[in-house]
């Protein structure tokens, strides 16, 4: 498992990168920020610098990113898990284990693909929510 924690005083705490411009993504942010409180940052790829996001762009458009600079940690239902786990919360930091139980992960990982390809559809949801084919 990869640490959270800063490696050196330099080092770039992560940030949970969604798509700002998807309503269903920053409502879905916004009620976890409330009910969970990550420690860790959750900001649309879109405010980042660029040279952390540039080469995950069609993965940005799908999923969102755990990001230590560059560097992607998790991505989807994993990176959500893991910023669950930064939770002050015990409950939070219990269902953040559990979904990284491998059985658990894997229907997760299901969940999050579905829900992914449907934002377009979901309550909150507008136009920029879509997820574009792949190779668009």
């Amino acid at each position: 498992m990869i640490s959270l924690a800063p490696h050196g005083p330099r080092s770039v705490l992560p940030v949970l990168a969604y798509d700002g411009d998807c309503g269903f993504c920053q409502t879905s942010v916004d009620r976890i920020r409330g009910l969970a409180a990550p420690a860790l940052e959750a900001v649309p790829w879109q405010f980042l610098p660029a040279g952390s996001t540039a080469q995950h762009l069609e993965r940005l458009d799908r999923e969102v990113l755990l990001l230590r600079g560059g560097t992607v940690l998790a991505g989807g239902a994993d990176a959500l898990a893991r910023w669950l786990g930064t939770s002050p919360s015990a409950a939070y930091r219990t269902l953040s284990a559990v979904l990284r139980l491998p059985g658990v992960r894997i229907a997760a990982r299901a969940v999050y693909r579905w829900v992914s390809r449907n934002r377009h559809r979901l309550p909150g949801a507008t136009a920029a929510c879509a997820v574009p084919p792949r190779g668009e």
